[in-house]
């Protein structure tokens, strides 16, 4: 895909820290403190991802192959970039937000599915819709969900799928040679880093969106300005990003300031000021049902 936009440097650099600083976090920060090494770079793969979110939205080169490139390597190892892109555009469909079956990164579950699912599982599952649950056991229960509906959706016809893993276990090998010649990190414990960034990343995801009448109130915004809003690229300003996807991400906070009673107007207020409130509140309460509170029963 081609753009007439101009070439993204604060995207780039962001990249070239991101990456340095893994390189580094892998190799001779992991050899002085192990402990500093995988903190390091647990926080560069939960980075990684975020900036993956940029390129899929056109950024930061005009050529969209370019910029993709950039991100091949796949040092979060669990979420093929290709699929990421493809569920994630569909999730952009603001009229389906939150649908059990049309958008791909909903939580809930049709009540008629959950009623069906086995007491053990309801009780996993209301357990993850805790914000500390969501991070130590959501990577791997949105793992077996999305493995489990992309083997589906192949058998079903897209072929494309197969594809984008093969590209996937290419970028995986990339990372693992770097790895097995230069770095100091075990791999296993590479591993548990990619587990846990995923789960960091699921801090953002948590309450993205809830089941609201009208698809307008289906986003939120936390306006936080602090070191979580940088790890996740101000995708906290959820509302303005999915009004205006092709914005940088460090134009969100200023469109935010300026806009901010018609943002929230329109979300109908659906708000917070930190993610230390969204822990305070949630961390071991669960904010939302697992079966959608407001779906109607389809013929």
């Amino acid at each position: 895909m081609e753009s007439t936009q101009k070439i993204d440097w604060i995207t780039l650099a962001v990249m070239l820290f991101c990456y340095l600083l893994w390189a580094s976090g892998t190799t001779f920060i992991y050899e002085f403190s192990p402990l500093l090494g995988f903190v390091i770079v647990t926080l560069m793969i939960t980075l990684h991802s975020s900036l993956q979110h940029e390129v899929l939205h056109g950024h930061p080169l005009p050529n969209q192959k370019m910029s993709e490139l950039l991100v091949y390597p796949a040092v979060g190892l669990l979420i093929p970039y290709e699929r990421f892109k493809d569920t994630h555009l569909k999730h952009h469909y603001d009229p389906k937000l939150t649908d059990p079956y049309e958008d791909p990164e909903t939580n809930y579950l049709d009540p008629k599915v959950w009623s069906e699912l086995p007491k053990p599982i309801q009780s996993v599952l209301l357990i993850n819709n805790t914000l500390l649950a969501r991070i130590l056991i959501g990577p791997l229960i949105s793992m077996i969900y999305f493995i489990k509906s992309d083997i589906r959706n192949y058998k079903n016809g897209q072929k494309r799928i197969l594809i984008s893993w093969i590209h996937h276990f290419v970028g995986i090998l990339l990372v693992f040679l770097w790895l097995i010649n230069w770095g100091q990190i075990p791999i296993l414990l590479y591993c548990v880093s990619a587990y846990l960034g995923l789960g960091l990343l699921k801090i953002r995801t948590f309450l993205e969106h809830r089941a609201h009448e009208h698809p307008r109130g289906r986003t939120v915004v936390i306006n936080d300005r602090g070191f979580f809003a940088f790890l996740f690229l101000n995708n906290n300003f959820h509302l303005v990003h999915h009004m205006h996807p092709g914005v940088s991400w460090y134009k969100l906070p200023k469109l935010f300031d300026h806009n901010k009673e018609q943002f929230l107007e329109r979300n109908e207020g659906y708000a917070y000021t930190s993610y230390f409130e969204i822990f305070r509140k949630y961390a071991f309460r669960r904010k939302d049902p697992v079966p959608h509170p407001l779906w109607e029963k389809k013929p």
